[in-house]
């Protein structure tokens, strides 16, 4: 009789000592929390936490964070693309520079940078009266929400795509030249395909923060019930009220649509792997 090869004979009974360290922080931080999320939702009847989660005012505020989180997400998709393209492919004067301000969202406080958002985006504020000016509403707007989202998303993106950039060789590109391939049949059919997983777990990363965040957006937002009050602001207003049960529920639901939304994502991405591996 074998055992099994995850199953190393240890001086320690049980688990392997790193499988037991694993599974212990996993449970106190990960699923520890969830559980206590769960627990409290659970305190509700069935009739208070449908009341709480299928309100009017809750209902837009899921509409609203999931989808300006959705939107970020897929224009960070498009632009972290064409910044790590530009960051790995040319050198220019100040590349240094550019290539750490990316990073800027990681290091600056949420706080602050909603602050200086609504402080650009304000119908006074620069880019804000020449917006106001066209008729575009962008701060206290599901607009200002959005730009938000993908301020403090774009380094997600950049930085899972620039290593996979900088792996690709040229010669793969002068190849595909050579045999009469132009720019773009070079992009679709050769770089295309090896830079989609990266660029998926990008999304995911981008829309899994942009979901959560609270502190650039409240600022930015205006927080009008009904309008651009995200779903991070109403269970932080559950909390400061001392409807932990109420709060709790409210979670409940974000983490069970954030959690399908990923999943199909990830299931996107193992299907992206397999048909790339399968070329190749």
């Amino acid at each position: 009789m074998t055992k099994s090869s995850w199953l190393k004979p240890t001086v320690l009974p049980g688990f392997g000592l790193s499988l037991g360290f694993a599974t212990f922080y996993l449970s106190l931080i990960v699923l520890l929390p969830l559980a206590a999320l769960l627990g409290h939702s659970l305190t509700l009847s069935w009739a208070e936490f449908w009341k709480v989660v299928a309100s009017d005012r809750a209902i837009a505020s899921y509409q609203l964070t999931f989808g300006a989180s959705f939107i970020a997400a897929a224009v960070n998709l498009v632009f972290g693309l064409i910044v790590a393209w530009v960051l790995v492919r040319y050198n220019f004067f100040g590349k240094k520079v550019i290539d750490a301000l990316v990073d800027l969202p990681f290091a600056l406080p949420t706080a602050v940078a909603g602050i200086a958002l609504t402080a650009i985006y304000a119908p006074n504020g620069w880019i804000g009266q020449h917006l106001s000016a066209l008729g575009i509403k962008a701060a206290y707007s599901p607009l200002g929400v959005t730009l938000a989202l993908i301020f403090i998303g774009l380094p997600f993106v950049v930085r899972t795509v620039q290593p996979v950039l900088e792996d690709l060789e040229k010669e793969i590109e002068e190849a595909a030249a050579s045999l009469g391939a132009n720019r773009l049949q070079t992009f679709c059919r050769i770089l295309f395909p090896a830079l989609l997983p990266s660029l998926l777990t990008g999304f995911a990363l981008a829309f899994a923060r942009a979901v959560g965040e609270y502190g650039s957006v409240v600022f930015i937002s205006g927080n009008m019930p009904m309008k651009t009050e995200i779903t991070p602001l109403l269970i932080m207003t559950r909390l400061e009220q001392f409807d932990y049960a109420g709060a709790a529920a409210l979670g409940s639901v974000m983490l069970l649509i954030s959690f399908i939304l990923l999943l199909l994502i990830n299931l996107l991405q193992h299907w992206s792997n397999n048909r790339h591996g399968a070329k190749a």
